[in-house]
């Protein structure tokens, strides 16, 4: 028994032990994270840290109205979320939130300050629930992004995939396969 290497070699673990970023308070994260997952037992610390690993398109932004959402019947425990909480227009009033995410937009921290609730950091969150007790894990909605929607072939049968197009217009994805009237419709 050796290492096949017509086959490529050994089998290699490909997920991440560390973000690619170089940001140093990112870095101060993990390493506080990855103590707290040796330390505790609790595996609230190791998605966090897992998480904190993560590209930018598995960390999506979370809307405060959906926060908002999922925090009713909660409103005890701090809502953590490994990524960006952003402001949404829509939510007329901002319910009292304890909320604890790498990033607020600055009117979304306004809101929720002006509402009585408070903005945590990671390492705050770490000070209060070591082991994430009285908290509510959220992710954001990974497969908002617009270029998601061009996924899969678009133009044929049952598809709803978004074509790519340089433009919007007459002459664009208007012609054979688009219309009854040119040819057939999909």
């Amino acid at each position: 028994m050796g290492i096949d290497l017509r086959a490529g070699g050994r089998v290699k673990n490909k997920n991440r032990d560390a973000p690619e970023s170089q940001n140093v308070y990112l870095r101060l994260l993990v390493k506080l994270y990855r103590f707290l997952a040796r330390r505790t037992d609790s595996a609230f610390n190791g998605v966090v840290l897992k998480r904190l690993f993560m590209s930018r398109p598995n960390r999506p932004p979370m809307a405060i109205s959906r926060v908002a959402r999922y925090a009713k019947g909660r409103e005890d425990k701090i809502i953590v979320l490994v990524g960006t909480v952003t402001d949404d227009v829509r939510l007329l009033e901002v319910p009292k939130l304890k909320v604890c995410a790498l990033k607020f937009s600055d009117t979304v921290r306004a809101r929720i300050l002006k509402a009585g609730g408070e903005c945590l950091t990671f390492d705050q969150l770490a000070l209060r629930a070591p082991t994430g007790s009285n908290t509510v894990l959220l992710r954001g909605p990974k497969n908002a992004r617009e270029a998601v929607k061009h996924f899969g072939a678009a133009g044929v049968p049952n598809s709803t995939t978004k074509p790519k197009v340089r433009s919007k217009g007459r002459k664009f994805e208007r012609s054979r396969g688009r219309r009854a009237s040119r040819g057939f419709k999909v």
